[in-house]
Order: C-alpha cells, then sequence, then structure tokens
C-alpha cells in the first residue's frame, strides 16, 4: 500500500522531486515556508495538478499527465488533516466522522462512535465543533480521516495550531494508533522535534526539490540537510529509562553508559523514553571533568567526524547503540585531539533538554 509520487512544475511553486511513502511508516516533509510541502499534498489529494507528474497508491494510478490520467478527488481514498481542521460546524462530532464513512458501512453511528472512542473521545459525541477545544477538534479530524479508510493519511501542519501541552498528547495518541495504521502517512510540519519523535522517514525539501531523503535519524545527523531547515535543529534521540524522581524536582534516567538528571519527567518508574538532545547543546571532553555545576557527564565513543563548510564539526558519538551528535568548532576538535574510536565523554546540561524533547 505504498505511495509514489513525481512532480514538476513551474508556478505557484517550482516542483521538481519525487519520492516513495511505504505503507505503515511516517513520511515528514520539512523545509521552508514556501517549499512546496502542502502543494504536494494537495497534488496527492487532487486538489491541484502540476504540468508535470505521477501519483500512484496502493497499485492504482491516481495522476499521471502524460498519460491523462486524473482521477476526482473524491474517488481517491485519502485521509486529511488540516491545520483548521475543516470539520462541519453545523454537525456534531458524531456526525462529522459519520460523513466520512465508506457507503458499504450498515451502522455508521456505531463505527462512528468507535472512531471516536479510538481517540479518546467517547463521551463527546454528541458536541458540536465550537463546543469543543482545539485539541478535541483535531482528535475529530483525524477521526473522520481514519474513518474513511483512506489508502494515505495526510497531516498537513495538523497539531501546529494547539499549545504544546496538548500537542504532546496528540502525538502520543498518533503513536498509540500506529499499530494499527497500514496505510502510509504523510507528516508536513516545521517543527524539527515533531518530525523526529514521529516520522520513520524524512524528505527535507528546498525549493522545491529534495535536499536528503532517508531514515530520520541519518537525516538529523546530515549537516548539508539540516541547512535547509536551520542547523540549530540538528539533534539525536538518547534511549533512557526512568529510575527514579528525586525530592529536588529532578528525574533520574539511566543511559546505556551511566545516569542522567533532567527536570521532573512525567513519566512512570522503569518507563523507557527517548530524549532528544540538541547538538549545539553537547560539551565535549578527553577526560571525565570534575567541578562542573553540569551533571550529565556520558562516557561515549568517537564514531565520525563530520566537518561542516563553516567553522564547525559534526562529531558523532556511540553512547550504546545510540548515536549522540555534538555540534563544536574545528579548533575544538583539534585541540581535543579527537579521532574515530577515541574514547571521551559527553556532557549535557539538565536544563538545556526541554519537557518536550522528553518522550515515551
Amino acid at each position: 500500500m505504498s505511495l509514489t509520487f513525481a512532480a514538476q512544475a513551474v508556478a505557484p511553486i517550482p516542483l521538481d522531486l519525487e519520492f516513495e511513502a511505504k505503507a505503515g511508516e511516517v513520511l515528514a516533509l520539512v523545509g521552508h515556508s514556501g517549499s512546496g510541502k502542502t502543494t504536494i499534498l494537495r497534488s496527492i489529494a487532487g486538489l491541484w495538478t502540476p504540468s508535470a507528474a505521477r501519483v500512484s497508491c496502493a497499485g492504482a494510478k491516481w495522476l499521471d499527465t502524460a498519460g491523462k490520467v486524473n482521477v476526482p478527488t473524491h474517488q481517491r481514498r485519502v485521509g486529511v488533516v488540516f491545520q483548521n481542521y475543516a470539520l462541519f460546524p453545523h454537525m456534531t462530532a458524531l456526525g462529522n466522522v459519520m460523513s466520512a464513512l465508506p457507503s458499504d458501512v450498515r451502522d455508521k453511528a456505531q463505527a462512528a462512535k468507535e472512531w471516536l472512542a479510538r481517540v479518546n473521545l467517547p463521551d463527546l459525541a454528541d458536541r458540536r465543533p465550537a463546543e469543543l477545544s482545539g485539541g478535541q477538534q483535531q482528535r475529530v479530524a483525524l477521526a473522520r480521516a481514519l474513518a474513511r479508510a483512506p489508502d494515505v493519511l495526510l497531516l498537513d501542519e495538523p497539531f501546529s495550531a494547539v499549545d504544546r501541552a496538548t500537542r504532546d498528547r496528540l502525538h502520543a495518541e498518533l503513536l498509540a494508533l500506529r499499530a494499527d495504521l497500514k496505510m502510509p502517512v504523510i507528516l508536513v510540519t516545521h517543527d524539527m522535534a515533531e518530525a523526529q519523535a514521529l516520522a520513520d522517514r524524512m524528505v527535507v525539501i528546498e525549493k522545491g526539490r529534495v535536499i536528503r531523503q532517508g531514515a530520520t535519524a541519518e537525516v538529523m545527523s546530515d549537516p548539508a540537510a539540516l541547512r535547509a531547515m536551520g542547523l540549530r535543529d540538528l539533534a539525536s534521540m538518547l534511549s533512557a529509562r526512568v529510575v527514579k524522581h528525586e525530592e529536588d524536582g529532578l528525574t533520574q534516567l539511566l543511559t546505556a553508559t551511566g545516569p542522567i538528571w533532567l527536570p521532573r519527567v512525567k513519566a512512570e518508574v522503569g518507563s523507557s523514553l527517548r530524549v532528544r538532545i540538541l547538538a549545539h547543546e553537547v560539551i565535549l571532553s578527553r577526560d571525565r571533568p570534575v567541578g562542573l555545576s553540569a551533571q550529565n557527564i556520558l562516557p561515549a565513543v568517537v564514531d565520525r567526524i563530520v566537518p561542516g563548510e563553516g567553522p564547525g564539526v559534526v562529531v558523532h558519538l556511540a553512547i550504546g547503540t545510540d548515536e549522540v551528535l555534538a555540534r563544536i568548532t574545528r579548533r575544538a576538535a583539534r585541540d581535543l585531539e579527537l579521532a574515530v574510536g577515541q574514547p571521551c565523554h559527553v556532557i549535557l546540561k539538565s536544563m538545556s533538554v526541554a519537557r518536550d524533547h522528553v518522550r515515551g
């Protein structure tokens, strides 16, 4: 049930790219505003046709401009969740979901109730959109999109209009739903933390062209790709397990090479988490330092050193089976005499890790 996309266009936004979204995976399209991300989703949904394009999904050809094939939007099995929810204001939550169900569903009310339950809205079926919070409206929009039994799910900045706490809950719910989602999911987002938390693979787009595509961890460790998104987003994910909630407001977590302490993490003792570490917040030391205010000091091994175009380098460090990135200057790397295979220590400030960068 994969989706393949290829397009060329001059206006309104230049496009010259192709990619594939595989069944059961989340593919993030990332890049600056105006790079063509939403235009791509509109092309897949049949809302806009590039001058030259091919779109195939689940073995069906939806668009082939060379072959004069252009399946109408209503005949494409697409589920779409927009930033502004796009719910029918005169319908209840139940009615909105029922409106998307295929015609062969016999008991639409019961099926719609089941979808609302799956997005944790079992008791709000009779409320209209104006009576729901932003997060609740987005849950209804997601339930409606999935109720179509789509061959592909398109998410266009779906969480950007809600507050951070609500966004984190929606992320968790989408991750919980993923086990049952057999179709490809294409996510457009400006939030690199969101892309890194949700996406299996990533396509970086700049001015309508693909700069880099591949597994999320690989793309997020590529300075050339990150330059199109902003190097300050260069980050890695560190696996950890919750050990203890301390009385002073910190939570102790255990990584592959030692403990770290972060501001109170909302997770039960024993829970496995992933901590997003920004590369520019990482400090390196050849020997284990003493007399520092930073208490998170982890043994690591240098795996790669990737020079940038400017005065910086990105050091790839192995911490168990995880890879942590450090963005430092060439001068610092030279003075430390860093080399592949060399042991060193990664130093992390507890307060440099935002709460929303810790995820289950």
